[in-house]
């Protein structure tokens, strides 16, 4: 079973088991294993783990500091049960970047430490911590407040918030510390008014590992009590004697208590304990209740560590400025969004924490005195809180209205207040006076107030909780005073409060035996109100004001400037099979009458075709799709899709489908669910999507029955082609539609454009990935500051720059590269993995007419090299020159022109561009350049860069 709490990292990252784990004896002299590693995820903090191993038992730390110079304060960090030191580490990075050095450890029994679990034995899990600070004292990165004493504090959750306690009772170099969801008195927690809590003590054992992986007092206690049923006082005083609360009066530093709501393992009452005990010490106390805990709710984990290191700046950096926030705080749900379903969060603050018994307000009970059993072998159960539920337990759902509480006819007896005339908010402990009889020496009583709604409708116990409590010599009869667990809950208008005394309870040992209780009412049930802790009002949106204001302008300014709308230019019949013609497209900036975003763009796009648009940042590639799209107005020029001047809200733009800038999505809908609403507010027939098409285009399989919110980038973006793919649009346009994918993601959304194409639909694509376009499209449209660059099939761009690759059969001297460099029309020469990468000057390599051999043996200027049939001609690969067999490749003028003219069978169609290869093979051979092949450098990244200047 895994135990971790749901959504909690770094301070409160998932304290996973509830009762072990410290840190082990450290020996300091060089007794370790140690190793450093340094952080890939933050490169500012450097990370260093040691292993520190002293008795045979290994303590595993990771020491995290900043980049930056000078001593800062320390901050140790503890996980939680069953957990390691890798659960705090994104904290530990946090908090390393914000200025403090960050010790944390695995504890003993977890991770890679050893040793047995000691529930925070004062030998061995709290000695460790001190043994910490020892080392920490040493660190030059550390600031000292004098020799051997360290600034630092001590910040954990459930078992690691208790050490952070433990630690500051018995080692007084400890300065702050912020405990979270954890205990005060452990035998209290586990053991709470005589009553064992059996599943939570069971669960948590079991998953460290068994009894065996605990020290032998601790599996021997635990072994009496569950056989039993019913903790001595031996195991009390085990439990008690390594609790915070055996150092109640020597923890005197500033502590920020973060407790759970939802929390049946720690309720908030051990928290109430601790600030009652550390206050009295004289040191700042502020309490936080959190919307979840240890059964589960939020636990607004980025807002608590917000708040912690808040908290250390005070009290470590001595930052007196800092806001550390209110002296009490409640997080109370406020309804539920609608979006996804998660309940939506409010804080509430008082300037005093009011503990759990202020502003008492008596609600008076009604019922006679009733009897009910408690059956043999105490089953079945009532059924309230279920430990180890987590992020799905009942608790949460309580906190949204929602009754999920079982109470078995016969166990239990029921007493109900009449209907609450006001709003009244409960935040602390109830109590109520009780007699209790029974037929056994001693009943077990498990005490609980619902909240019901009119007519009954609906009962829910909030947060789960309930009471247990032991009635001892309750045969005679015993009057009983029950404290109900502290809870935060709003009771409506009209709503009722039942309290339940049952005999059972799922989480809890119940006597086997089988007894009757008779419980009758002594007084009236009085809940505190906590009136001066007050929930700040929901600010209005600040549209609610701007808005009709904003309206009223635009309308008023639509009124005065408002031009009819002209008239649309008839179709062009000629082009009513052309899916797209841009003609002279011109947008300008904004309030600029000369500066273009694009200027005179001209080009056409056939059936069939994949086209890229490709051109740098500011090319104007999204403008123009805008445009295309209607969404802008160009200043000039025309835009034609299948013959229809377009204009915004055109019918013809139905025929186009389009994912410029990203597409939106409801995150709580599957993706079908989000297509089929999409296709709804285009209030077209249903039929005319094409759904399932599309899908299949899509290649998105089953994930579309799952909610968006859980799609990794890649889905989301095949979502939105698909999206984009409804209605099977003629042309279909896609504005970096790979951004934020892997190389498989990209491989996928690939195949599904040339898929799409394949049925003589059209594709638009902007992308800056020229190897995908390279591979993707057929034709390219290559734009830079607005204009455009040129256009035409990739292989023609491809092969038309002025760039050659120069294969070599030998390595040729830096002099050789360099004379090659210096001939006439060569612009550039350089080495590169294939040979020697040549550059040409516009006009080629030694024009016509100053070179007789190069005039008698030059073809025309567009001609190609004639290469003998069969010599292959992809465009991704040089143009191999054939060449008499020598020892150094072309050695002479006379095989350079057999070579440039060829013998034998009739040369293949010509390539672009060979005059001036030719030209240059001429140059080559007399400055003895051993060449084994010449061609076009056809890589489309060299050929865009040419074409831009290499300005992208």
């Amino acid at each position: 079973m895994d135990l971790r709490l749901p959504a909690l990292r770094g301070l409160l990252r998932r304290p996973r088991r509830l009762l072990a784990a410290g840190a082990a004896v450290v020996v300091l002299a060089g007794a370790g294993t140690w190793t450093a590693v340094a952080s890939d995820d933050a490169p500012a903090v450097r990370h260093t783990d040691r292993v520190m191993v002293v008795g045979g038992v290994r303590l595993d730390t990771s020491y995290f500091t900043s980049s930056d110079e000078g001593r800062r304060p320390a901050v140790l960090l503890a996980h939680g049960f069953g957990g390691s030191k890798d659960d705090v580490r994104q904290q530990a990075e946090d908090l390393a970047r914000d200025g403090y050095a960050v010790l944390t450890w695995s504890a003993r029994g977890f991770g890679r430490s050893t040793g047995k679990i000691g529930l925070n034995d004062s030998k061995g899990e709290v000695a460790d911590v001190s043994r910490l600070i020892d080392w920490l004292a040493r660190q030059p990165q550390v600031q000292l407040d004098k020799t051997g004493d360290p600034r630092v504090g001590v910040a954990g959750a459930s078992y690691g918030g208790a050490i952070s306690l433990l630690a500051a009772g018995h080692d007084d170099r400890v300065d702050a510390i912020a405990p979270a969801i954890t205990y005060w008195n452990l035998a209290d927690a586990l053991f709470p008014n005589g009553v064992f809590k059996k599943l939570w003590a069971g669960i948590f054992i079991n998953s460290g590992g068994g009894c065996d992986k605990f020290q032998t007092e601790l599996c021997r206690m635990y072994e009496r009590v569950a056989q039993s049923g019913k903790p001595d006082a031996q195991a009390t005083r085990l439990l008690e004697g390594r609790s915070p609360s055996a150092v109640a009066d020597r923890i005197k530093v500033p502590t920020l208590l973060v407790q759970g709501q939802t929390d049946s393992l720690f309720p908030l009452g051990q928290a109430d304990a601790a600030a009652k005990a550390i206050r009295a010490n004289g040191a700042p106390v502020d309490v936080d209740w959190i919307a979840g805990g240890h059964d589960g709710g939020d636990m607004e984990t980025s807002r608590v560590q917000t708040r912690v290191r808040a908290w250390f700046d005070r009290y470590l950096k001595d930052e007196k400025g800092t806001d550390t926030g209110p002296a009490f705080r409640i997080t109370r749900t406020g309804g539920v969004d609608s979006t996804d379903g998660a309940a939506l969060l409010r804080g509430a603050t008082a300037d005093a924490y009011p503990g759990l018994e202020n502003g008492q307000q008596a609600i008076a009970l009604t019922g006679r005195e009733q009897s009910f059993d408690n059956p043999a072998g105490a089953g079945p159960p009532a059924v309230s809180a279920l430990p180890g539920l987590g992020g799905g337990g009942l608790a949460q759902l309580s906190s949204l209205g929602v009754g999920v509480s079982l109470d078995f006819p016969g166990q239990y007896a029921q007493f109900e207040s009449a209907p609450v005339t006001g709003d009244l908010r409960i935040t602390g402990s109830p109590t109520v006076t009780v007699h209790v009889k029974s037929t056994s020496d001693d009943a077990v009583l498990f005490a609980k107030v619902y909240d019901v709604g009119p007519g009954g409708s609906q009962s829910v116990l909030p947060s789960q909780l309930v009471a247990p409590l032991r009635v001892e010599g309750s045969k005679s009869g015993k009057d009983v005073t029950i404290t109900l667990p502290a809870i935060d809950r709003e009771i409506e208008q009209g709503h009722r409060l039942r309290l339940i005394l049952a005999s059972t309870d799922l989480g809890y040992a119940s006597p086997t035996a089988p007894a009757t209780y008779t419980v009758s009412l002594k007084g009236d049930l009085k809940v505190p109100t906590a009136p001066a802790v007050t929930t700040a009002a929901a600010p209005l949106p600040s549209w609610v004001w701007w808005l009709p204001l904003a309206g009223a302008v635009i309308a008023l300014a639509l009124l005065l400037t408002g031009h009819r709308r002209t008239t649309a230019p008839p179709p062009d019949p000629a082009l009513a099979e052309v899916p797209l013609q841009i003609t002279d497209l011109s947008k300008r900036y904004a309030k600029s009458a000369d500066r273009y975003a694009v200027r005179d763009l001209s080009f056409r796009v056939e059936k069939g075709q994949v086209l890229g648009l490709l051109g740098p940042n500011g090319a104007g590639k999204t403008t123009t799709l805008r445009m295309l799209m209607g969404l802008i107005k160009p200043d000039g020029g025309e835009i034609r899709v299948f013959g229809h001047a377009i204009r915004p809200g055109a019918p013809v733009l139905s025929r186009v489908g389009a994912f410029v800038e990203g597409a939106g999505f409801l995150p709580h809908l599957s993706g079908r669910e989000n297509l089929e609403l999409y296709w709804q507010a285009t209030g077209r027939p249903p039929q005319d999507a094409h759904l399932d098409e599309a899908l299949e285009i899509a290649g998105l399989g089953d994930a579309l029955a799952r909610a968006v919110r859980t799609y990794s980038q890649g889905m989301r973006q095949r979502l939105a082609i698909a999206q984009a793919m409804l209605g099977l649009p003629d042309l279909l346009i896609l504005d970096e539609p790979t951004n934020g994918l892997d190389p498989p993601q990209i491989r996928e959304m690939r195949e599904v454009m040339i898929r799409y194409a394949a049925a003589g639909r059209t594709v638009i694509v902007s992308s800056h990935l020229l190897a995908e376009v390279e591979q993707s499209c057929t034709h390219l449209v290559v734009m830079d500051r607005g204009k455009l660059v040129q256009a035409g099939p990739v292989g023609q761009i491809v092969g038309s720059g002025d760039t050659l690759l120069v294969g070599l059969a030998a390595d040729i001297a830096d002099p050789l590269v360099e004379k090659v460099a210096a001939l006439s029309g060569v612009e550039s020469a350089v080495r590169t993995d294939g040979g020697l990468l040549v550059r040409l000057a516009p006009g080629g390599a030694s024009p016509q007419g100053t070179d007789p051999l190069a005039d008698a043996v030059a073809l025309p200027s567009d001609e190609p090299i004639a290469v003998p049939a069969g010599v292959s001609r992809r465009a991704a690969e040089p143009v191999p020159v054939p060449v008499r067999e020598t020892d150094g490749g072309v050695s002479s003028v006379e095989d350079a022109t057999a070579a440039v003219v060829g013998a034998g069978p009739e040369p293949e169609p010509p390539a672009t561009g060979s005059a001036a290869a030719a030209r240059l093979l001429v140059e080559l051979v007399r400055l003895e350049v051993p060449v084994a092949s010449i061609g076009p450098h056809r890589r489309l990244e060299d050929a865009f860069l040419t074409l831009i200047g290499g300005s992208a």
